[in-house]
């Protein structure tokens, strides 16, 4: 029987769309005379923020672009020196991207109506979740835990570190008894190493890179088209379930429930 449920944070419970990071990332990218664009920039999304810069660095358009900018390779102090401009960026906006998705309170109402616990990963820092749980709380969502990558000597996502944490302290009996959902490729491949189920969710996810007005403003065949990208996505990474939001979760599980049954 499923015992918990853990939750990404921003792109999947809050932040819809998860634009605080990309944000962030593009202008500290442009500080340094280097244009990214979204697509590359939400590429390793979900990862501890420091090696989601690393990886953009690695990125072959991008690296060719330092070295033409700056006359060679990019190196660990041209990391620490984008993250140095990113860190203050991110926290001088977090305050206002930490709002519920639409479909988080009511889905996590009836998840604790199950009697389920709510854990929770992220992205983040301690210091940026600092800002981001209590303004989320405020507006109505706090999981019964969260962990940062902090918490695990650094080793976030895709290591399984964080949901291992999340099962010890909320008393979880087996890694199938619980659920981890999350929005992008780093979530998903969290919860297959950590041998949980791992589940997609589409809408306002990282991964389809669309606001809500944007999503709304998509035809229906738009919409269809780009879900089944996103979902396409997830599956390759190894989702045990995609869904196109929160709002199936709780059957899901009973599903679940059921088959264990």
């Amino acid at each position: 029987m499923i015992e918990a449920v853990i939750l990404d944070w921003a792109g999947t419970a809050v932040d819809y769309g998860c634009f605080a990071p990309v944000r962030a990332f593009v202008e500290a990218f442009t500080h340094f005379g280097v244009a990214v664009t979204m697509e590359e920039t939400r590429a390793p999304m979900g990862m501890l923020k420091r090696d989601h810069i690393r990886a953009m660095l690695g990125m072959e358009r991008i690296a060719q672009v330092w070295r033409t900018v700056h006359g060679r390779p990019a190196t660990e102090e041209d990391v620490n020196a984008v993250y140095a401009q990113f860190e203050p960026k991110l926290f001088d906006i977090l305050d206002g991207y930490a709002a519920p998705k639409p479909d988080l309170l009511d889905t996590v109402t009836a998840l604790r109506a199950k009697g389920l616990k709510i854990g929770s990963t992220t992205g983040y820092t301690d210091a940026m979740m600092a800002i981001v749980v209590p303004r989320a709380a405020e507006l109505g969502y706090a999981p019964d835990l969260w962990i940062s990558p902090d918490g695990v000597g650094g080793k976030g996502r895709p290591y399984p570190y964080m949901i291992f944490e999340n099962l010890k302290a909320l008393g979880v009996t087996g890694v199938r008894r619980a659920v981890k959902v999350g929005d992008t490729v780093s979530d998903i491949r969290e919860g297959v190493n950590a041998g949980v189920w791992s589940v997609g969710v589409i809408e306002g996810s990282s991964e389809l890179g669309l606001s809500e007005a944007e999503f709304a403003a998509l035809s229906v065949r738009e919409r269809e088209i780009a879900c089944r990208r996103v979902e396409d996505t997830f599956r390759a990474a190894g989702a045990d379930f995609v869904l196109r939001d929160l709002h199936p979760l709780p059957a899901l599980l009973d599903t679940l429930n059921a088959k264990a049954d």
